[in-house]
């Protein structure tokens, strides 16, 4: 078996006939092409402490009101992923 018989298949979570560049709340999540690997940085018992990618992806989310007609909400960062709410209010 190779290790493509492994994958799973993803499932498709967008709608089917829905806008996206409408205006309204978008929740997001950006993972790593590696899983569980501490590619952001490490939690610590003081919390989330950022690497150096972890503090450019800080950066770069802090920067998007400059590049596109959005508000940003909250926004976090974790070991192989971030989260965050971005605001679209322009169509």
């Amino acid at each position: 078996m190779n290790d493509r018989s492994f994958k799973t298949q993803r499932r498709r979570i967008r709608l089917k006939d829905f806008d996206y560049s409408s205006p309204g709340a978008y929740f997001v999540t950006i993972c790593t092409n590696i899983r569980n690997q501490n590619t952001f940085g490490e939690i610590t018992t003081r919390g989330m402490e950022c690497n150096a990618a972890g503090m450019m992806v800080s950066k770069v989310w802090d920067s998007l009101m400059e590049r596109f007609p959005i508000v940003l909400d909250e926004f976090i960062v974790m070991p192989d992923h971030v989260h965050g709410i971005i605001i679209c209010r322009i169509p």
